[in-house]
């Protein structure tokens, strides 16, 4: 079993960046892609990023790309979300999940380990 933490949320004006860090602990990191998910008030979870377990492959979500940059370090079996040009429409719960192997996944349901979540605010 996979525990996952995130961390680095907060409030952060328009226009502002965030790094969100998302810490690993149990099973091996490498061996298992990561993905990032948001969140809103009634709202679905929506897919943000995702990389895979070696970290030489990426994917995002069309809400955030050119915005947003996964990226994970192995040997701190850590993964981080790079958010900038942050616009209040990315205001949300964002949560890391872990995947079952190190292919790339979009949809929430083919992770099996997820955080808890922090929330990230964006004011105008």
């Amino acid at each position: 079993q996979v525990q996952l933490v995130e961390s680095g949320g907060g409030l952060v004006q328009t226009g502002g960046s965030l790094r969100l860090s998302c810490a690993a602990s149990g099973g091996t990191f490498s061996f298992y892609a990561m993905g990032w998910f948001r969140q809103a008030p009634g709202k679905e979870r929506e897919f943000v990023a995702t990389i895979s377990g070696n970290g030489g492959n990426t994917a995002y979500g069309d809400s955030v790309k050119g915005r947003f940059t996964i990226s994970r370090d192995n040997a701190k079996n850590t993964v981080y979300l790079q958010m900038n040009s942050l616009k209040p429409e990315d205001t949300a719960v964002y949560q890391c999940a872990a995947g079952s192997d190190t292919y790339l996944r979009r949809s929430q349901y083919q992770y099996n380990n997820w955080g808890r979540g922090t929330q990230v605010t964006v004011s105008s």
